[in-house]
């Protein structure tokens, strides 16, 4: 059974969350990917939790009428084949583990985690390996290593993002990721001012949404 798109996400967040040794890193993770959490609540997932509903409703569909009108030895048991990973192929879209292409708002958190995960430089192999091996978990791998190796920037990641509370939430959680290694560089700084600038968002807004997000991770048990 297919993981849904939060669940994929959970997986791939906790990647870029870093290493769950740290205390504040267990703390955003739980604030990230709880049941109930930041991501379940986000206007961030709308788009892909929709359009799992209909691939979900899709496939159903199509896997009862292949049973109906199988002839096999499979169909005879009423099993339904299994749809291997699909590679992924420079230039082309993005896919699920069930050959559908991925929908734009869950690659749009992918990319943002990715970037954020490497705000303050080149990622370490250590940090990497820890990334793809999360993308592999959540069935994900060649997605993230595409975009391991090749980096997007802000503008486009987040181009067309025109309604206030999805700007507010990408925001949060790039401030989230940045933060699990429990300080926020100069580099780092940096590359959320950039993030606030691409998203349209003011000094005081930016200053509300961090204080807010981090006494909302530090209330997480540990």
């Amino acid at each position: 059974m297919l993981n849904s798109p939060a669940d994929m996400l959970s997986i791939v967040l906790r990647g870029a969350l870093g290493g769950s040794g740290r205390k504040r890193a267990r703390r955003a993770s739980r604030f990230l990917t709880a049941r109930g959490g930041f991501l379940s609540a986000s206007t961030i997932m709308a788009a892909a939790g929709v359009a799992w509903g209909i691939y979900d409703s899709v496939k159903s569909a199509g896997a009862s009428a292949g049973a109906a009108g199988s002839a096999g030895a499979a169909g005879a048991a009423g099993a339904v084949p299994q749809v291997p990973p699909v590679p992924q192929v420079a230039g082309a879209p993005a896919m699920l583990p069930g050959g559908e292409a991925m929908p734009d708002g869950m690659l749009r958190v992918i990319r943002l985690a990715v970037s954020a995960a490497r705000a303050d430089g080149e990622l370490a192999p250590q940090e990497r390996e820890l990334i793809l091996a999360r993308g592999r978990e959540a069935g994900l791998e060649s997605v993230i290593e595409a975009e391991l190796v090749s980096a997007h920037p802000l503008a486009e990641i987040v181009a067309g993002v025109a309604n206030v509370e999805s700007q507010r939430d990408l925001y949060v959680l790039a401030f989230t990721i940045v933060r699990a290694d429990e300080h926020v560089s100069g580099a780092e700084r940096v590359y959320l001012a950039q993030l606030a600038y691409q998203l349209g968002l003011d000094a005081k807004t930016v200053a509300q949404l961090e204080a807010d997000t981090a006494a909302r991770i530090d209330a997480q048990e540990e």
